[in-house]
């Protein structure tokens, strides 16, 4: 109870108290000029990355959550809030992905530069919750070109706090868009080298499916677009009938997320005389170790589509 009550506390309006307390100062937009570096703060490891990729070397970047963490359910802590407080801008994800954030990042965006960069992503390019139309599908990193307006809302962000870098910003953010233009390239090569008959992606939650309309993938998710719903047996059920029926040998496991809803699949499959096996772990919410190739946005990306192509059948 006490635990729930603080964080409720510091998603409404506790910071400036706790900055007082603290000792620490809140501040507001600054230009390179006035700091070695500007700090920067972003909630995931993939918009880490993409702000080191675009700030180059004017920015300091912090990632809030680690290797495997899971932002659909992720809850600040007296540190987080420290770092926030400091930091001259914070950039978020949006779309509900961050849900149990969100208070904490309005009241935060009274006092600096808070920025949800999936939010200036048009609303015709996302996918509906199928169950509530209002809220979409938040994982739009599965697509590298949906990810390529995210890095054009960083540069923008980085020029409003700091104009004086804006001829380094959009020569950054200019060059990674053409990388990531070019990992888009080679995914649909090695994902459309899969016979259309096993096209089938199936994983513990639902985060593949901007994946899987770029790269003409069925795509089937034990649980929902967030990891806080739960998978019904119905689900579970209705998915091994499919695999069963289709002849599906592999399904993934996801870094950051339980593998207990997979491995129900695999054995009740098993149940009804089918070999299904685990074809690989996939990065979903949440990048590999810092200084793997799956560490950064392009290498996570490109691990994904080698991981799902080589277990579901491609010519080598």
């Amino acid at each position: 109870m006490l635990r729930r009550r603080f964080h409720q506390l510091l998603g409404r309006g506790a910071l400036a108290a706790f900055a007082m307390c603290a000792g620490l100062a809140l501040p507001t937009a600054v230009q390179a000029e006035d700091a070695k570096k500007l700090s920067v703060i972003a909630t995931t490891g993939m918009l880490a990355d993409t702000m080191r990729e675009v700030g180059g070397d004017r920015i300091e970047v912090t990632a809030l959550m680690g290797v495997g963490v899971d932002p659909h359910t992720y809850r600040q802590t007296r540190s987080d809030v420290a770092k926030l407080t400091r930091a001259n801008l914070v950039v978020w994800h949006g779309l509900n992905l961050e849900a149990q954030l969100e208070d904490l990042f309005k009241d935060l965006a009274r006092r600096k530069p808070v920025v949800a960069l999936a939010d200036t992503i048009p609303k015709s390019r996302l996918l509906a919750d199928e169950q509530n139309p209002q809220i979409f599908d938040p994982h739009v990193w599965m697509d590298p070109q949906l990810w390529l307006p995210i890095v054009t809302a960083a540069r923008d962000a980085l020029i409003q706090v700091d104009p004086a870098g804006k001829a380094s910003y959009d020569s950054n953010a200019a060059r990674y868009a053409e990388q990531i233009a070019a990992l888009d390239k080679r995914v649909k090569a090695r994902l459309g080298a899969v016979p259309a008959a096993r096209r089938m992606l199936v994983t513990a939650h639902d985060a593949f499916r901007y994946f899987g309309r770029a790269n003409s993938y069925e795509v089937l998710g034990i649980q929902g677009i967030s990891t806080e719903s739960e998978a019904s047996l119905h689900q579970v059920e209705k998915i091994v009938g499919i695999l069963v029926e289709r002849k599906i040998g592999a399904i993934f496991v996801e870094s950051s997320v339980s593998d207990q809803n997979i491995r129900a699949l695999v054995e009740g499959a098993a149940a009804r005389g089918h070999k299904v096996t685990i074809g690989g772990e996939l990065f979903s919410d949440a990048m590999g170790q810092p200084g793997t190739p799956e560490g950064t946005y392009l290498g996570m990306i490109e691990h994904n589509a080698n991981t799902i192509a080589k277990a579901l059948g491609a010519a080598p």
